[in-house]
């Protein structure tokens, strides 16, 4: 029996040109039991025997626990146990632009790997690329993945459920003499008062942790907080069919004349823009900032930083303007296993996906990351520090996220509109919330018209 892991770092440039689906997305109450769909558009059923299975596999991932956990329980072994005569390569890019970036290209060369991760806002960027998975048992465990089919057809299979939290540290919220806000208002005026407290001895203190260097870390605030402040998870596919979707009044011109407020405020420390994640997430577990907003996953990077975390809690970021709005709280699924068409030997990778969530894989791994499980056949209990968040909010209003369709990544690609961006761009000398918002609208409406969307 060969056993083979393999690691490669992949580096690459921003060339590549994206290409964008043709369909809309559907959500199915119930997976579609049309059996795996293969290239030739014949539905298969995987093979019962290991034996009958054969060749190679690749499998791109640029998650790092995920990599620990292959490199340290021998996933490549204990698959090769029921089947022998398939082989895994393992490719581990750095992250997850990086990964984008491959992705965009491999696709354009008809090089995709056998199987590769999708997240919500990329399913329907690759689904001409992507095989049906509706038919298979994993589909059928999991809670969330009929709910992202497109065009009736379940693209990917999400690893875990995702929750967005606030991190605190609860003896610095104590010394200062605040407490867990419940309100936008109240957030914003806990995160000054620590600014103002901690700032006076540390001038590199930030109250608020977020590394607008890699830009994507203002995602809880530039990405989510539309969506949490409509109660709409579909927010980006209702902008796709509205002319001037940032005109004021909105409720993503709301959601980002709260986050403008808020980062320039000065709760940011004296140089977001010169930090990236890595290093405001180290500041954070060294208490050199108060306060992190990250998905579940970013609990084992603080962790690995903390000398201690008995003083560390949760709660969920409160957008809403009063106590009597509804406390809305993202959930969405995160990183999708999908097989691709560009797969020789689909059988043998629609069986890894199928061993992968199953019980011979899948309870250890979702035991060793701090995430939410995605199959209720694997339930699991929250991480306490987690749990805490649902302590203090028991009235919460889960609301699914969905990155967005084919019409809203073809407008967002035709007008350059990058939330992530355009929410580093605040911390700029001279930046104009409402210019650009204006000239977003403006961009969107002529967008829409060029490609006759409605």
């Amino acid at each position: 029996m060969k056993r083979k892991l393999i690691a490669a770092l992949l580096t690459c440039t921003l060339a590549a040109t994206a290409f964008i689906g043709c369909g809309s997305k559907e959500k199915p109450s119930a997976p579609v039991n049309g059996g795996t769909q293969t290239e030739s558009g014949e539905n298969t059923e995987p093979a019962a025997s290991g034996e009958d299975l054969s060749g190679t596999l690749t499998f791109a991932i640029w998650d790092n626990n995920l990599n620990d956990f292959i490199e340290q329980n021998d996933m490549v072994g204990k698959f090769q146990e029921k089947y022998p005569n398939i082989e895994i390569e393992v490719e581990k890019i750095k992250d997850d632009s990086e990964y984008w970036n491959a992705m965009k290209m491999r696709a354009s060369a008809n090089q995709l790997p056998d199987v590769m991760f999708n997240k919500t806002f990329t399913l329907a960027r690759f689904k001409d690329y992507l095989v049906d998975l509706s038919g298979t048992q994993a589909c059928a465990n999991n809670e969330l993945a009929a709910g992202y089919a497109i065009d009736e057809k379940v693209l990917g299979i999400p690893m875990t459920s995702g929750y967005e939290y606030v991190f605190y540290w609860k003896d610095m919220f104590e010394e200062a003499g605040v407490t867990v806000p419940t309100t936008w208002g109240e957030f914003e005026e806990t995160a000054k008062k620590l600014q103002d407290y901690y700032g006076k001895d540390n001038p590199d203190f930030m109250a608020i942790a977020c590394g607008l260097k890699d830009e994507w870390p203002d995602y809880p605030y530039m990405e989510f907080m539309p969506a949490l402040e409509s109660g709409n998870g579909q927010n980006w596919n209702t902008m796709a069919g509205q002319d001037a979707p940032f005109a004021e009044g909105s409720d993503i011109y709301k959601a980002y004349q709260k986050v403008n407020s808020l980062f320039t405020s000065g709760v940011l420390g004296k140089d977001p823009l010169g930090l990236g994640n890595d290093q405001v997430t180290s500041l954070f577990a060294t208490k050199n900032a108060a306060i992190l907003a990250l998905g579940d996953w970013g609990l084992q990077n603080i962790q690995g930083g903390a000398e201690d975390i008995s003083q560390l809690g949760t709660f969920y970021l409160p957008t809403r303007n009063s106590e009597s709005d509804p406390y809305n709280v993202i959930v969405q699924g995160d990183s999708f296993m999908g097989v691709t068409t560009h797969s020789k030997n689909q059988d043998a990778a629609v069986a890894f996906v199928e061993w992968f969530y199953s019980d011979a894989w899948y309870p250890d791994y979702i035991n060793y990351v701090t995430s939410a499980s995605s199959m209720t056949n694997f339930p699991k209990d929250k991480d306490p520090v987690l749990a805490e968040a649902d302590e203090l909010c028991p009235d919460k209003v889960l609301i699914m996220y969905d990155g967005g369709g084919d019409d809203f990544t073809a407008i967002q690609n035709e007008t350059t509109f990058d939330y992530k961006k355009l929410g580093a761009q605040m911390m700029t000398d001279g930046f104009d919330l409402n210019a650009a918002l204006s000239e977003l609208n403006e961009k969107w409406a002529a967008a829409r018209a060029k490609l006759k969307i409605q």
